[in-house]
């Protein structure tokens, strides 16, 4: 039997690390309809600072699967982002990541 088997300490140490780090959290933004796809898409390119077509891909997937992860990082950092997107009514939510 291996000490991580044995202890699980290590496990506790990987978590506290991840935890530490402030990962992993990520921003949904679900799908709008009542922003035009060009607002929600410029604003997700002003939240996040990805190019315009990446905002777009992020956009297209959350109109056509009802949801999309368009920001990944600190929580500090998602929660910024998701106030820019609620700066126009867009519907967020922040979620941590199961890594």
């Amino acid at each position: 039997m291996s000490e991580r088997e044995s202890t699980g300490v290590i496990d506790l140490i990987e978590e506290e690390d991840k935890t530490a780090k402030g990962f992993p959290w990520c921003v949904i933004l679900f799908n709008d309809e009542v922003h035009s796809f060009d607002e929600v898409i410029l604003q997700v390119q002003k939240a996040t600072g990805v190019s315009l077509k990446t905002a777009f891909e992020i956009t297209l997937e959350a109109h056509t699967m009802g949801r999309a992860v368009c920001f990944s990082g600190p929580l500090p950092d998602c929660e910024r982002v998701a106030g820019i997107l609620r700066q126009i009514d867009l519907h967020v939510e922040i979620e941590q990541t199961l890594e």
